[in-house]
């Protein structure tokens, strides 16, 4: 697989609480050499970033990030503002106790909340796999789909685990039409890559993606 095909579904992403306005620069000036998909940021650097780049950058921003346990009209405040700063996408995290409460219903509604508030912007819900049960991952694909969400996300990357190729087959097999997947958390190396594209990702989340690909894509021009 072409290094700029892979770069081209990769949400480059540094969420990293002690970044600095350099280090996002750079994250932003790779994005828009390399063409990835987005950079994923916190939502105090979007408006810094729209200013200063313009619609030259796709930027993802993330809501009720690592935790998830924010209320749904905080997390619906802080994707209106996120997408009032200038965020194209929001990757937000469920509430995975009412997940383990068996509330799927608060989930759901919680999802299309956030999709009503973020409109023809991309939503993708992250569920944090390795903390739910098969029973519980199944069912929060049918939140996901239910909620109206264009992608569920295996990780934050902060969590106890990352994607795993097992999660990835699980939710192809119980997501609904038109619901893509994210693989995210613990992906380094180009292998990794190109093994989640293969399974049918459409995008990869991953903060060393340009540093291991940028040597090849520069050699492809």
């Amino acid at each position: 697989m072409k290094a700029s095909e892979i770069l081209s579904h990769v949400d480059h992403t540094l969420l990293a609480p002690t970044a600095t306005w350099e280090e996002m620069k750079r994250l932003a000036d790779e994005a828009i050499r390399y063409r990835t998909a987005s950079v994923c940021v916190p939502p105090a650097c979007v408006a810094r970033l729209r200013e200063a780049y313009g619609k030259e950058l796709t930027i993802c921003t993330v809501i009720g990030f690592p935790l998830g346990y924010d209320t749904e009209a905080a997390k619906c405040a802080a994707a209106r503002e996120a997408v009032k700063n200038g965020a194209d996408e929001i990757d937000a995290v469920i509430n995975r106790a009412d997940m383990k409460n068996g509330d799927a219903a608060k989930v759901t509604a919680e999802i299309a909340a956030l999709k009503n508030t973020v409109g023809t912007r991309i939503l993708k819900i992250i569920v944090e796999a390795c903390d739910l049960t098969t029973e519980e991952k199944i069912e929060a694909c049918r939140c996901v789909t239910g909620g109206g969400a264009d992608f569920i996300k295996t990780s934050t990357g902060f969590g106890k685990g990352g994607a795993t190729h097992e999660d990835v087959d699980l939710f192809r097999t119980h997501i609904g039409a038109g619901v893509r997947i994210k693989a995210a958390g613990g992906i380094r190396t180009v292998e990794d890559m190109e093994a989640y594209l293969a399974q049918g990702c459409d995008r990869i989340g991953a903060s060393a993606a340009v540093h291991l690909l940028a040597e090849r894509a520069d050699a492809e021009e």
